[in-house]
């Protein structure tokens, strides 16, 4: 068993992250100050800070960690020492240079670089979002469950009469909150789940309803997550047309067909071009696509054959995520980080990203996740100015979120980085049965009856 005694700094979540990246999850004993891991090797070591390091505690303690579990193991990750969710903070911090990165947190050339050309673009676009209120609508309902996902998605073949009473229960919370929003938003982003999940009547009203109380300007960028193909109709993408959506998701994950039957999809590659085929018809001229790499039954060569059939279609946005271990997913933690089998995930992911930038395509934002293989980020691409506004605004500390829905979070910033957050109850029965009360929370919380119409 490894175990870490702590002195001098309590640092313990972010030694944990590292020795997990070698060892997995492990236990910690605060009272003790002991982190301990039973699959790591019989050996106590001490971690202490370093008075002669240039790098804050928390940062320098981890680095510390890293070095010595990486001599230990023979082993070394793509990003170094680098941990949490947002690489692309420490990269503004360095001023976008990446050869800091890589001295000061043995990130991987490739990555120092994507990092820091990244940030400089997230950086803009946050700027955009941070003067302007941005809007989402959380849809937790999918028509299945696919093998990969925890999200609280509930099966709507299954509850199909839920579906009905949500939408009602979103179309009281946004009219509860009507007479109190005064501006256009800069952002409206309608997400999930699978948004288009709802028979095309109750999504008609919804997003009619999103439509009237948060009145959407000519340059408001209006997002739809239409996600599954098999839930897209013409009629509902008439309805978005017709209500000032502007850009819409329509994800595949992989254009493999046997790998979407046995995940889980529900359809096939054939439905997701017949989905896109008719967004374009409609008139949509900004579609994202997502892509997943290192999934249980492909190899990167499979990853990359999507890739390029996706890249042919021609979308604005192409956004490639690194399957993850999500929580109460289907596949195990091995299924997920032993990719046996599988290629090298890391090799296709580059592969993506140098075909994707080859053909004028630029990273505008990232995000890591906990449990994935070698640590890698998920990152979306976008043609010259067509990147999402919203998915940089959700993450930054200067960007304002009113979120309706079950689950749905909301964020107000203040000045100095400071930021809280306001969050709806995630059970669907009792969010459905008080649904105007989410929307009185929000009114407080953003102070928003100084503002009633």
């Amino acid at each position: 068993m490894l175990k870490v005694i702590l002195e001098g700094h309590d640092n313990y979540y972010g030694i944990e992250d590292v020795i997990r990246m070698f060892y997995g999850p492990s236990v910690t004993d605060k009272d003790s100050h002991v982190i301990q891991n039973d699959r790591g090797p019989d050996l106590t070591l001490v971690s202490a800070p370093d008075p002669s390091s240039e790098l804050p505690v928390n940062r320098q303690v981890k680095r510390d960690m890293y070095v010595r579990l990486s001599e230990l193991t023979g082993l070394s990750f793509p990003w170094g020492c680098l941990t949490g969710i947002r690489p692309t903070i420490v990269a503004a911090e360095e001023g976008y240079d990446p050869g800091r990165l890589v001295s000061k947190y043995l990130v991987r050339e490739d990555k120092a670089e994507l990092a820091s050309r990244t940030a400089r673009l997230e950086d803009e676009i946050a700027g955009i979002a941070a003067s302007r209120l941005n809007v989402y609508m959380g849809v937790p309902f999918c028509p299945g469950r696919c093998e990969y996902c925890s999200f609280i998605a509930q099966d709507a073949t299954k509850h199909l009469n839920r579906l009905h009473d949500y939408a009602k229960a979103m179309i009281t919370e946004m009219r509860e909150l009507a007479p109190y929003l005064d501006k256009t938003p800069g952002t409206i982003y309608m997400g999930g789940g699978t948004p288009t999940v709802f028979g095309e009547s109750d999504f008609a009203d919804v997003i009619e309803c999103a439509h009237q109380v948060f009145m959407p300007g000519d340059d408001t960028e209006f997002t739809v997550e239409a996600g599954r193909p098999d839930t897209i109709t013409s009629e509902k993408l008439k309805t978005m047309r017709d209500n000032g959506v502007n850009r819409i998701c329509i994800n595949p994950q992989t254009m493999r067909d046997e790998t979407l039957r046995r995940i889980g999809r529900g359809h096939t590659s054939e439905d997701v071009i017949r989905a896109y085929d008719e967004a374009r018809k409609t008139g949509f001229e900004v579609i994202n696509m997502d892509l997943i790499a290192g999934l249980k039954y492909e190899t990167s060569e499979d990853f990359i054959d999507s890739v390029k059939t996706v890249m042919s279609l021609n979308p604005e946005n192409i956004t490639i995520h690194t399957l993850y271990k999500k929580r109460r997913a289907g596949m195990s933690r091995e299924d997920v980080l032993d990719a046996s089998g599988r290629g090298d995930v890391d090799r296709g992911v580059s592969e993506a990203y140098r075909l994707l930038e080859d053909a004028g395509y630029e990273p505008y934002y990232m995000y890591r996740q906990k449990d994935t293989e070698l640590g890698l980020e998920n990152t979306g691409f976008c043609k010259k100015e067509t990147y999402n506004i919203y998915n940089v605004a959700m993450m930054s500390y200067d960007c304002d979120v009113l979120s309706v829905g079950a689950g749905a979070v909301s964020k107000r910033t203040f000045e100095g980085g400071r930021f809280e957050r306001c969050s709806n109850v995630k059970d669907v029965s009792l969010y459905m049965n008080n649904a105007g009360n989410e929307a009185l929370k929000k009114i407080s919380f953003f102070d928003l009856a100084r503002n009633a119409r």
